[in-house]
């Protein structure tokens, strides 16, 4: 391995080669890489004009309602096997929403893909980039009779909310909550389809984006969509009490900015790390978990000692 990436690539991250630049994707030789364009119900956009030789996935085929969490292990094979996705397939990943692609990704590196990457700035930089798109529907390309690997090969990078419950009681970890402000204070669920408000007692606030719109990652992400220095998102989570010493959880409404924040700690290098797939959807649902609001700092729910 290099010990310094090329012109382009970002030198503040391990895992520098996992990020990548459009200008890179343009000029892949690779044939052994597998391009995909991640949407969410989005055929109809891809096949109007995507980059030239992805296939398309869809979110709806990784998780499903009411809670959004990941769908069996067997069903997430399947889905993979389906589209020629093994352990040793190099998978690039791109979204005309980041946060979709990024659900992917981490969810990849759950089931043991070994190299998975991203489109900095997704579809947009391309767009920006002048670069050619392709119309029509995905062709598919050949199934995988095999993952080839002990699948899942990564658990440890999902939680269900049992195993969040046991970090909270037994101080295994960190909890760190990327929603927005006023979600994390208990002013707004951030969901139409999720009714409760507040978060979780001893969450980290880890920040996300703009109040009021579930999708911006601002204070991860330029104003392009194209991931900040990683000395800036180390001190914002610093200030929080989130380092990379600690087991880190990251969780939101239901998985996607979570996923997002997962896969940029990943980058960084950071290894103790995973995603709470229930996230806020499913914590608010169990009348036996607590929730916390903190506008107020009350207990709204639940006996354990809440700190703001």
């Amino acid at each position: 391995m290099n010990s310094l990436p090329p012109f382009g690539f970002r030198r503040d991250l391990p895992r520098w080669r996992q990020l990548v630049t459009p200008a890179w994707l343009a000029g892949r030789a690779d044939a052994a890489c597998r391009l995909f364009e991640v949407g969410c119900d989005g055929a109809a956009d891809h096949a109007a004009g995507h980059i030239p030789g992805a296939g398309y996935l869809d979110t709806m085929w990784f998780e499903h309602g009411p809670l959004w969490n990941k769908v069996p292990d067997a069903a997430l094979q399947r889905v993979l096997l389906a589209h020629g996705i093994r352990h040793d397939v190099t998978v690039i990943l791109y979204g005309r929403n980041v946060l979709a692609a990024a659900r992917i990704a981490h969810l990849l590196l759950y089931a043991g893909v070994e190299d998975v990457r991203l489109l900095d700035g997704g579809f947009a930089a391309w767009q920006r980039a002048g670069l050619p798109l392709e119309p029509g529907p995905p062709r598919p390309g050949p199934a995988a009779d095999d993952f080839g690997a002990p699948f899942p090969a990564r658990p440890d990078y999902l939680l269900d909310m049992d195993q969040v419950r046991g970090l909270l009681r037994h101080g295994q970890g960190t909890l760190a909550s990327i929603r927005t402000w006023n979600e994390y204070m208990g002013r707004t669920s951030g969901y139409s389809y999720i009714d409760a408000r507040g978060d979780i007692p001893g969450a980290l606030w880890g920040r996300a984006g703009e109040d009021g719109d579930v999708n911006s990652m601002a204070a991860f992400q330029h104003a392009d969509g194209r991931m900040k220095p990683a000395a800036d998102i180390v001190r914002m989570w610093a200030a929080s009490g989130i380092h990379a010493g600690r087991p880190t959880v990251f969780y939101c409404g239901t998985g996607w900015r979570a996923s997002l924040a997962f896969f940029y700690a990943w980058l960084m290098g950071w290894e103790r790390i995973g995603v709470y797939d229930g996230g806020w959807c499913e914590w608010s649902r169990d009348g036996d978990n607590p929730i916390v609001c903190r506008v107020d700092l009350t207990l709204v729910r639940g006996s354990a000692a809440a700190s703001p």
